[in-house]
């Protein structure tokens, strides 16, 4: 079954990390900080399962020391959500 978040498909919502991989040192914090298994580590880190990542969550953010990850912003959040509502319904209960 495909995962939803409030009742639209995950997969819709454009919402999980981005690494730039000239910043990334291939630490590993965010792989060990994510219990969603979003980041997978070789050589450096990579976004793996990037529909795992909770929507509207950046708390890994904070754990990258070399400012590697970045997100879409909450505005562009709130645009798809909309847009999904339209598509959708309320909360995705449409049809």
């Amino acid at each position: 079954m495909a995962e939803k978040y409030e009742g639209f498909p995950r997969e819709e919502i454009p919402w999980y990390p981005k690494i730039d991989q000239g910043l990334c040192t291939g630490c590993g914090t965010c792989v060990e900080f994510c219990h969603k298994g979003v980041y997978a580590k070789g050589d450096k880190v990579e976004v793996k399962n990037p529909f795992s990542c909770v929507v509207g969550c950046t708390s890994c953010l904070k754990g990258c020391p070399e400012q590697a990850i970045s997100f879409p912003s909450m505005r562009e959040l709130v645009l798809v959500l909309k847009e999904l509502e339209k598509k959708y319904g309320k909360r995705g209960k449409g049809t």
